[in-house]
């Protein structure tokens, strides 16, 4: 067995029907590059550097989630939105925040954009939360969602000493 037939040439093509451009080996490089994140993130349906399905697995809002030993804050950046254009739900412990952001122009208008338009959707998982006593405020773009733990929760915390030797 030859060495050439246990390098993937580019998935089944013949080696000698290669163009001279294939044989640049920044894009050979490139191309395999490409390949290997495609396959590593098939299985989750994404599909990160292949145009139009890499802009829409961006994740927006941006959020931020810090628990300390009586809560968990979820802090989400939600600029150029209302506190009527977001809803927040708590269920099965999974925090969901949802909405829409409206375009203010219309396309024909519009000779570029990098702004996000659209509904959305984030869920984050979390547990040991008081539902009863879960709130939420939107102020300046920023919604920021409280959850305090149940007193069983805060026990389970164990705090471990750690030591220099």
């Amino acid at each position: 067995m030859a060495m050439t037939d246990l390098i993937p040439w580019g998935r089944g093509r013949d080696l000698t029907t290669r163009r001279s451009e294939d044989f640049n080996p920044i894009l050979a490089l490139h191309r395999e590059m490409n390949r290997l994140f495609d396959d590593a993130f098939r299985g989750f349906e994404l599909a990160p550097f292949s145009g139009s399905l890499f802009e829409s697995s961006i994740r927006w809002p941006s959020i931020e989630v810090n628990e300390t030993e009586k809560d968990v804050k979820v802090t989400a950046e939600l600029p150029g939105l209302d506190e009527k254009d977001v809803q927040v739900e708590l269920a099965n412990g999974v925090l969901a925040i949802k909405g829409e952001k409206k375009t203010e122009t219309e396309d024909k208008d519009r000779r570029f954009s990098e702004r996000y338009y659209g509904r959305f959707e984030r869920r984050i998982p979390v547990a040991d939360v008081d539902q009863d006593k879960v709130s939420a405020a939107f102020k300046n773009g920023v919604l920021t969602v409280t959850m305090p733990k149940l007193p069983q929760a805060e026990s389970k915390v164990k705090r471990i000493a750690v030591s220099s030797k």
